[in-house]
């Protein structure tokens, strides 16, 4: 077995390395790539040294059976025959394919049967805040199909790279200090302080990050239910949380709904508010599943059931989603 990590200096790459060393993945061999500034860097693995190889359109990915690939829309657009050509399968992180017809877009613990049928080789990772929030709804749909989901967002600042994390620290230690805040990767001083837009707005006043929600959801559960999403940036570091209204066909007990979640593979529970326990981003960071917790009946509409999750958005709403998609393709034998 083969593998790539294409884009390997981000954020996300360096959690490929973690996750696939952690999770001990049958690599016999892993090959790392990135752009021109990456070249010639050096990385450890499983105690090896790998220099990073310089993407460029050759045969390069000839003998590989797995790309992880997460360098952004543009060079995943730019590259996907190059890397595909062999029969390779892209696992791509970026949004760049994620509602083409012809690629599905996985989580593993919903919808991983749809890696079975991939035109093109190329299987997308959905967003990080629809994974988080879908691995909590599975549970839920299986009861009773979902009609209609609202949720707000609370994302950390690794949502925008490595640098935004860096940037949220600099900020911290300025406002600390009454120095000027030094803001370059976000419209505003994130650093005590919310800032309610992710990404750009559309035509129907909703952003491109809250279309994500809503249309990566429907696909995903293979559902025409109704997303409603407000997405926000908030002054933490690696882990988003949500906050979730989900209407179904029939009511459901909370209490069914708990014990569904607490087997359900991929979710932690962490529900005892009496006890003040529940997910908090500041002790999800790190941790593969997604916690849940907050979970009650709604006031206003006795179909609907609310819960907050929690997830680790660099593992869980990116790298280790995209290993654990290499890993069920393993176990199911269709590479």
């Amino acid at each position: 077995m083969k593998i790539a990590i294409v884009g390997v200096s981000g954020a996300v790459g360096q959690e490929f390395l973690k996750v696939l060393e952690q999770r001990q993945f049958p690599a016999d061999e892993l090959v790392l790539f990135g752009s021109s500034r990456s070249a010639g860097k050096n990385y450890s693995f499983r105690g090896q040294t790998l220099t990073v190889k310089e993407l460029k359109h050759n045969d390069d990915f000839k003998d590989i059976d797995i790309a992880l690939t997460s360098a952004g829309a543009g060079v995943s657009r730019e590259y996907a025959e190059t890397i595909t050509r062999f029969g390779t399968v892209m696992i791509d992180n970026s949004s760049a394919f994620r509602m083409d017809a012809d690629v599905p877009l996985v989580v593993p613990e919903v919808n991983p049967e749809d890696c079975r049928v991939r035109p093109r080789n190329i299987i997308a990772n959905p967003n990080c805040s629809t994974i988080i929030m879908v691995v909590a709804l599975k549970p839920i749909n299986d009861l009773s199909p979902i009609r209609n989901i609202h949720v707000a967002t609370y994302q950390a600042a690794s949502g925008a790279g490595a640098a935004a994390m860096q940037e949220l620290f600099t900020q911290t230690r300025q406002a600390l200090d009454n120095a000027p805040v030094t803001v370059e990767k976000f419209k505003y001083q994130l650093a005590f302080n919310l800032i309610p837009q992710i990404d750009v707005v559309t035509d129907n006043d909703y952003t491109k990050e809250e279309m994500k929600m809503h249309n990566e959801t429907r696909k995903i559960l293979h559902s025409d239910l109704m997303v409603s999403a407000s997405t926000i940036r908030v002054p933490v570091l690696r882990a988003h949380s949500e906050a979730v209204w989900a209407e179904t066909e029939q009511p459901l007990d909370p209490v069914r709904v708990r014990t569904a979640m607490e087997q359900t593979e991929g979710l932690t529970v962490q529900d005892n508010p009496a006890e003040c326990l529940y997910p908090m981003p500041l002790y999800v960071a790190g941790k593969d599943d997604v916690y849940v917790g907050r979970i009650r009946a709604d006031l206003t509409n006795p179909r609907c059931i609310h819960f907050w999750c929690v997830g680790d958005q660099i593992r869980k709403g990116a790298a280790l989603n995209a290993v654990q998609i290499a890993e069920y393709m393993i176990r199911q034998r269709m590479l």
